[in-house]
């Protein structure tokens, strides 16, 4: 595998622009707004990863766009073909031929009592009936976890089913409820797994799936595994503001891993349409910048603090890029640089609705 891969070509000289896949050891910030192309040039990027390395990627994706990421198209070069056909590349949907399902007792237990809005004080008993469940369940289940719940001997276990029922938990189509989780999925470490949480019908089972994603990861960092996770509209998961304690759990989590997860193997490729919509101590963490058209000066000056390596006067260019074009600059960059990206390889997931006409 290069050390160097091809995103497209250079604006200034019309030359081949290259990344350094060495420094996808750091985490990147991809930023650009509405309408600038974002989607199609992070697909670029992940399909010349997986050309070019061998770093697992693992993809969160709220809006279905990389749900083809194993599709190639029919113009691509043969040899290209080949090579993205022998990769690993899984595809978790809802309703697809790997079913997208988390069960609900492999995940982290105060990521359990998130799920359940469960506070630690206001909530005690509750709560600390969930910390039993564990060690009641050494043998595993031998029936449905409600009914399991019903029928147990802990006189708490009943206020915890009828906690699933109040809040509709329980019939969300999400849970495994004892067939293969999203997790095991994560554990078999495929080039790259792409989670499809555009599917899912509320915000609270987007969270929760992401969480029980970034928990497993989480809890094997100590196998020193490299692995790249991409976060696609990463505001809807690491916003400054949480209003839930889900949401709080997942905000929490992503600001661990971008503050500690570097020395474990385990980076952050998060994509968002303005840096205001990320916690700071998350965007702190970056030391990749990919941005593409962004007319907002107040979120170009806002950039140009974070990423002081990023010239000012190539981020002043962002409010005149055409759709597909970047600026790229940090450690993953030769040098700071203008970018044509190129074309796709693989199908595109998403496509913006067309106007309808007479």
């Amino acid at each position: 595998m290069s050390n160097e891969f091809t995103i497209g070509t250079r604006l200034d000289s019309a030359t081949t622009a290259t990344l350094r896949a060495p420094r996808l050891n750091r985490h990147t910030f991809w930023c650009g707004q509405s309408g600038s192309g974002k989607t199609y040039a992070l697909g670029v990027l992940l399909e010349q990863i997986l050309l070019h390395t061998r770093l697992p990627l693992v993809v969160l994706d709220p809006n279905s766009d990389f749900v083809k990421l194993n599709a190639v198209r029919p113009d691509a070069p043969a040899d290209v073909a080949a090579q993205l056909a022998s990769r690993d590349i899984r595809v978790l949907r809802m309703d697809g031929d790997d079913p997208l399902r988390v069960r609900f007792m492999d995940m982290d237990m105060r990521s359990r009592a998130a799920v359940l809005q469960l506070d630690p004080v206001l909530d005690a008993e509750e709560f600390n009936a969930m910390l039993r469940l564990d060690s009641a369940l050494v043998l595993g289940l031998d029936r449905p976890l409600i009914q399991w719940l019903r029928e147990g001997d802990d006189p708490l276990f009943p206020r915890i089913a009828m906690r699933l029922e109040n809040l509709g938990i329980v019939d969300w189509e999400l849970w495994a409820w004892g067939n293969r989780g999203v997790t095991e999925v994560i554990d078999e470490k495929a080039d790259a797994t792409v989670v499809d949480l555009g599917g899912l019908g509320s915000a609270a089972q987007l969270q929760t799936t992401a969480l029980a994603v970034l928990d497993r990861l989480w809890a094997q960092r100590h196998e020193r595994i490299a692995r790249l996770i991409v976060i696609d509209e990463a505001h809807n998961l690491a916003a400054p503001e949480a209003d839930t304690p889900l949401a709080r759990a997942v905000r929490d989590r992503i600001v661990q891993i971008a503050a500690e997860g570097r020395k474990y193997g385990i980076w952050l490729l998060l994509s968002t349409q303005r840096p205001s919509k990320l916690h700071p101590n998350v965007i702190s963490q970056c030391d990749n910048l990919a941005l593409m058209k962004m007319s907002s000066s107040r979120d170009l000056d806002e950039l140009g603090q974070i990423f002081g390596f990023a010239p000012e006067e190539l981020l002043q260019r962002s409010p005149g890029f055409a759709q597909g074009q970047a600026l790229f600059a940090g450690g993953f960059a030769p040098e700071p640089q203008l970018v044509q990206m190129g074309t796709r390889l693989t199908l595109e997931g998403g496509s913006d609705v067309a106007v309808p006409v007479r």
